[in-house]
């Protein structure tokens, strides 16, 4: 089990977290809260019909990371549109997108990351440190999405954008200062894929 997801019997997923795993994965989950920011219950009057009618915002985030993990959802994978009609019709139907949608999907992140820290908070340390957690099935769907969106947010600013960029992380010198972000990107990647094969089996 260290290092990586085996099934419990029954549904769910386990992993033996030693007390620097916990601390890592605790802070980023921390934030990655603090970048999605609170919701719009969390800043305006208990009213769930205007929370329910809210418009979300019709432009992209500035910042890059949040641009990663709230993509336009028309684009061109093959880069912008050679018309100008063409690029701003995409502009126009993304923005109504983002504004019926953003919302939703933040308070989905919100929520993913919440579980993660309340799960990590939950632990009962054993004798000799660190903890197993143990995940519900639906927990596990919850890390399982939090983990994505702390790997997306990592990428996004070691400004990786295919595989081979990827690789060229493997092969950083030690006194890199991106080497601890790639050693969590990658670690982070490890317990992804053995939590989306647990969760398959």
């Amino acid at each position: 089990m260290p290092g990586h997801f085996e099934p419990l019997p029954g549904g769910g997923a386990a992993v033996a977290l030693d007390d620097v795993e916990i601390s890592i994965i605790r802070s980023l989950a921390v934030q990655l809260l603090e970048l999605v920011g609170p919701g719009p219950a969390e800043d305006a009057p208990d009213d769930p019909l205007a929370e329910l009618f809210a418009d979300g915002p019709s432009e992209p985030p500035e910042d890059p990371v949040l641009r990663r993990l709230f993509p336009d959802a028309y684009s061109d994978p093959e880069g912008p549109p050679t018309r100008p009609e063409k690029a701003e019709e995409q502009r126009a139907y993304s923005a109504e997108f983002r504004r019926y949608t953003e919302n939703d999907l933040r308070a989905g992140k919100r929520e993913n990351a919440l579980a993660v820290v309340r799960c990590l908070d939950a632990l009962t340390p054993a004798a000799d440190g660190g903890a197993v957690l143990e995940l519900s099935g639906e927990e596990s769907k919850q890390w399982l999405g939090a983990l994505n969106d702390l790997r997306l947010a990592i990428g996004s600013r070691l400004e990786i954008t295919d595989e081979d960029d990827t690789d060229l992380l493997y092969r950083l010198p030690d006194e890199d200062p991106r080497k601890p972000m790639v050693m969590a990107y990658l670690w982070l990647g490890g317990l992804q894929e053995t939590l989306v094969s647990t969760l398959m089996s």
